[in-house]
């Protein structure tokens, strides 16, 4: 009876658990909705403000401004987005096991870090990485003012000489099923742009007359280019993050089902063993006293 005791105990704390996973699912689920309609409405003013910054750097070949000077690499920065929370799979491991590397890689430089989410934090902390910046507890609605500030630390630090890269690495979303660790060059600029995602529409090239002159609006587009490339990488981050746990939490809650289930045979298979055995003690008891009368 003790065995069957804390079989009970241990099918009631799994659908504890269970209940718990079911709803962290179901929220994650609803998030992802927001987050990744959020991700997927900014993807378009990003494409177009990256096809008439091209067109202007085309136009500017011999434009000098300090976010396209590339010069001897001795300090470099990584930017590196993860969660504040677990249990979203290898939603954090894979960016941090993505950001071990490229600082490997990079050993013989000087590396900063600028951390955004818990994870990262108290990972690089724990290994006393020189942390430069760091943002925590963001909101699912990321305002947009937390790309700026980002932007600000990596734009200030290039265009001072404290750092001469800087990278960002971030889960591109796919679906909630796919999210993709991603390594970008953010600084130096170039007229090729920043990410390896292409505007969906094809056709004819459009001609822009600019006014005014197209240095003074490439000095104003370059810096607003790094910020909304920052802002879309978060919103990005955080659809993958919610999609993540979404698809965690499932196979969590399919898995405390499969071992409720195999306790439960086990349970009623004890429980039957126990009823045949008090039958077999009664009927041998019962054929003791009849013979002995």
């Amino acid at each position: 009876m003790a065995g069957m005791r804390e079989i009970k105990r241990r099918v009631k704390s799994i659908k504890s658990t269970q209940q718990i996973t079911r709803a962290m699912k179901m929220v994650s689920a609803a998030k992802l909705r927001r987050a990744q309609d959020r991700a997927l409405a900014a993807r378009p003013f990003a494409f177009k403000l990256k096809e008439i910054l091209t067109s202007v750097a085309e136009n500017s070949a011999q434009v000098a401004h300090p976010l396209l000077v590339s010069r001897e690499v001795k300090n470099i920065a990584i930017i590196i987005l993860t969660s504040d929370r677990g249990l979203c799979g290898g939603y954090n491991s894979n960016i941090i096991k993505q950001a071990r590397k490229l600082i490997e890689s990079k050993k013989d430089y000087s590396v900063q870090l600028i951390t955004v989410g818990r994870k990262s934090y108290d990972f690089f902390k724990r290994r006393e990485n020189p942390i430069r910046a760091s943002y925590l507890g963001l909101p699912d609605n990321l305002p947009f003012q937390t790309a700026k500030e980002i932007a600000e630390v990596a734009m200030l630090g290039y265009e001072k000489g404290e750092f001469d890269e800087v990278y960002l690495l971030y889960n591109k979303f796919v679906s909630a099923m796919n999210q993709i660790p991603t390594t970008i060059k953010l600084l130096p600029l170039d007229s090729k742009g920043l990410t390896d995602a292409k505007p969906e529409s094809g056709g004819l090239k459009a001609e822009y007359l600019y006014e005014p002159s197209p240095e003074e609006i490439l000095s104003t587009l370059l810096p607003k280019y790094v910020e909304i490339f920052i802002y879309q990488t978060l919103l990005e981050s955080k659809a993958s993050e919610h999609g993540a746990r979404m698809v965690a939490m499932g196979s969590a809650t399919d898995n405390a089902g499969e071992m409720i289930d195999k306790l439960t045979l086990i349970y009623n298979r004890a429980r039957q063993a126990s009823i045949t055995k008090e039958i077999a003690e009664i009927v041998g008891g019962a054929e003791a006293m009849a013979g002995s009368s």
